[in-house]
């Protein structure tokens, strides 16, 4: 069973940048799909972004498209979330979580990494 671990969060400003990590175990990451979700305080988790077992399809909530890339390093075993140009509406617990190939149902979840971005 692949474990997750998610780093890289913490205080910016607004119009800063953050990478995120999500460090996998137990499993390779091509053998999965890797989403990022958040969820700010006093509001429903939701979808940030999302890449493919094969490491190259990616997709992206709207509020994320044109300021967020994913990628992996499949060397390193981890997926990272390069977020640009961000918002105090950014503001949440980042997480990762991982489905196996070809399944959109995301069972396994990393423990979350804080972003906050002040204004």
């Amino acid at each position: 069973q692949v474990q997750l671990v998610e780093s890289g969060g913490g205080l910016v400003q607004a119009g800063g940048s953050l990478r995120l990590s999500c460090a996998a175990s137990g499993g390779l990451l091509n053998n999965y799909n890797i989403a990022w979700f958040r969820q700010a305080p006093g509001k429903e988790r939701e979808f940030v972004g999302a890449i493919n077992s094969n490491g190259i399809s990616t997709q992206f909530a709207d509020s994320m498209k044109g300021r967020s890339t994913i990628s992996r390093d499949s060397a390193k075993n981890t997926v990272y979330l390069h977020m640009n140009s961000l918002k105090p509406e950014d503001t949440a617990v980042y997480y990762c979580a991982a489905a196996s190939r070809g399944s959109t149902k995301y069972g396994t979840w990393g423990q979350g990494t804080q972003v906050t971005v002040s204004a």
